[in-house]
């Protein structure tokens, strides 16, 4: 089993920043591929950004590429979402996900299959 728990989210004006954070807790973080997707009222849930277990690939959905930025601290088991120029279209619920290590980083939601309850983040204009 594996547990996580978003925060840092809030309320922001548009081309401000916040920077989520995700603790895990349970079994080997350090070996596991952490997600962070989101979704938006009225719509599916999407990927957003992933990082291998070794930190070293980061892939990122076009919407938030230069503007965010996925990282991780093994030795906290956390790994962190920095958001900077944020846009009304970033509004949503943001959830921290994590999946085995195969050596592909997945975009895809059913890859994941421990995920959080979620964090709210608004972004008003």
């Amino acid at each position: 089993q594996v547990q996580l728990v978003e925060s840092g989210g809030g309320l922001v004006q548009a081309g401000g920043s916040l920077r989520l954070s995700c603790a895990a807790s349970g079994r080997a973080f350090s070996s596991r591929t952490m997600g962070w997707f989101r979704q938006a009222p009225g719509k599916e849930r999407e990927f957003v950004a992933a990082i291998s277990s070794n930190g070293l690939r980061t892939p990122y959905a076009d919407s938030v590429k230069g503007r965010f930025t996925i990282s991780r601290d093994n030795a906290k088991n956390t790994v962190y979402l920095q958001m900077n120029s944020l846009k009304p279209e970033d509004t949503a619920v943001y959830y921290c996900a994590t999946a085995e290590a195969t050596g592909l980083v997945s975009d895809r939601s059913g890859r994941y299959d421990y995920w959080g309850q979620g964090t709210q983040v608004t972004v008003s204009s």
